[in-house]
């Protein structure tokens, strides 16, 4: 009875602890699927949002396999209009690259930074992104 009482006043503090939870191997075929709602989905699986467990100080996220990354849907006019900026951390050193050149490539890559910008900016993003699979 104690137990159950502290329970139920320290509900908000309550989280699920699994120790064994087994990651999940989750196959998407990405034919048809617009880029960024392909992203989301992909982001919310190794994230382990769908998961009762979630928490977002762990990595409790499932590996995810994407198929036919070449046949993904682009909406609108984005492989013309998006770039990719990077720098060199030297004077001038400012690279732009379009998405479809990029896509062009290697069409997995334009997935993979998409979903890269959907994690969580912290040391965990590392070791999500690293259960990403890419097939083209």
């Amino acid at each position: 009875m104690m137990a159950l009482k502290w329970l139920l006043l320290n509900q908000s503090k309550y989280t699920y602890y699994m120790e064994n939870t087994e990651k999940k191997i989750h196959n998407i075929d990405a034919t048809g699927i617009p880029m960024g709602r392909l992203a989301v989905q992909v982001a919310l699986l190794l994230r382990g949002k769908t998961k009762v467990s979630f928490d977002p100080a762990k990595d409790e996220g499932d590996f995810v396999e994407v198929a036919n990354c070449s046949k993904v849907k682009f909406t609108g006019k984005k492989l013309d209009q998006k770039v990719y900026y990077h720098h060199t951390n030297h004077p001038g050193g400012l690279r732009i690259t379009k998405a479809a050149d990029v896509f062009k490539a290697d069409p997995g890559e334009v997935l993979k930074k998409a979903v890269w910008g959907m994690l969580p900016k912290n040391k965990l993003r590392d070791q999500m992104i690293k259960r990403l699979k890419l097939n083209k």
